[in-house]
């Protein structure tokens, strides 16, 4: 391909450069000029570039995939360079990966990478790595957020490798706290328990995490377990949460969680993830129902159950009809 009538520091001229499209295949407008006694010039003023349409379209016409792929390795190198040159790292970046990409489709030689730009697209891969978690954290515990939970409930459900256990969390009476505190003792008491939270999942279930799933809500999604070690779990947390030294954070505060829990395995034919939220959440609407400061979750039998010390309380299968039914109003005040 050529790049004609580049003119930088006065001199036209004709300069060989393999150019190609940026991802969104969006020709590359702008080549900086290569006078090797000029220093970098701060504007460029560039003709169109030859032969952009006939690159895209190697790989369908030529016979010969391979050498296609070469002259697109190499158009994609060279349009990294020249954005490198011109200080646009980020389009840089995106045709230097798509030369990569090129090159291990098969056997098309490797591009040549000048040094500057492998550091700078290095950077930039960690500064998207970076955004990338950055994106999918809560900015107040710095645990998982609702899209991070989506995209992974998305994966373990449709990678069918084993049951997938579900629990929403939700704080008792957390308005009272702020109303009663502050909306600061309210946020250390949410970072508080995050950390409680992920004490316990990380010695039993490994492969676990905790999701901010909003406001006072968090969910707890449990790869593998079987229910009855799900339930345990959850347990063992809202027992962890209820025994914490609270006074440490303010006097006299006390805090509590509520629990609903529900899992979906392999065998759960048309079961979706989506639906394990709506059950999960009816069960925390039974254990905020029957008394808070409780895990709710189906036996074998399909019967709601409570654990722990609250599984003695009464009017838990009232309460379970009453979500199951078409008459339910909401949930309880928190």
């Amino acid at each position: 391909m050529v790049v004609r009538g580049s003119t930088v520091g006065g001199s036209p001229g004709r300069v060989s450069a393999g150019v190609a499209a940026t991802a969104a295949v969006t020709p590359v407008a702008e080549i900086p000029g290569t006078g090797s006694n000029q220093p970098p010039a701060s504007t460029f003023d560039t003709a169109p570039i030859v032969g952009i349409d006939e690159a895209l379209r190697l790989d369908a016409a030529a016979q010969d995939d391979g050498s296609a792929r070469a002259a697109q390795a190499r158009a994609h190198e060279a349009a990294a360079e020249v954005l490198a040159d011109r200080g646009d790292w980020r389009r840089a970046y995106q045709h230097l990966r798509a030369a990569m990409a090129l090159v291990h489709l098969g056997d098309t030689p490797p591009v040549h990478v000048p040094e500057q730009l492998r550091r700078e697209v290095d950077r930039l891969r960690r500064e998207r790595a970076e955004a990338r978690e950055q994106s999918r954290r809560d900015s107040l515990t710095a645990t998982w957020n609702r899209r991070y939970l989506d995209e992974r409930l998305s994966t373990l459900r449709d990678g069918g490798s084993g049951t997938v256990c579900v629990a929403l969390v939700d704080v008792d009476h957390f308005k009272l706290v702020n109303d009663t505190y502050g909306h600061a003792i309210g946020d250390a008491v949410l970072r508080a328990l995050v950390g409680l939270m992920r004490t316990e999942i990380d010695a039993r279930v490994p492969d676990g995490f905790c999701a901010r799933y909003g406001g006072e809500e968090f969910a707890l999604v449990l790869p593998g377990p079987a229910d009855a070690d799900a339930v345990e779990l959850c347990e063992a947390v809202r027992a962890r949460i209820e025994s914490h030294d609270w006074a440490a954070v303010a006097p006299e505060l006390r805090v509590t969680a509520s629990f609903g829990l529900a899992c979906l395995s392999p065998d759960d034919e048309g079961g979706t993830c989506d639906g394990l939220l709506d059950h999960v959440d009816e069960l925390l609407y039974v254990a905020k129902r029957t008394g808070r400061n409780a895990v709710a979750f189906r036996d074998e039998a399909g019967h709601v159950r409570l654990a722990g010390p609250a599984a003695g309380r009464r009017g838990v299968a009232a309460v379970a009809r009453a979500v199951a039914g078409p008459a339910r109003s909401g949930r309880p005040a928190h």
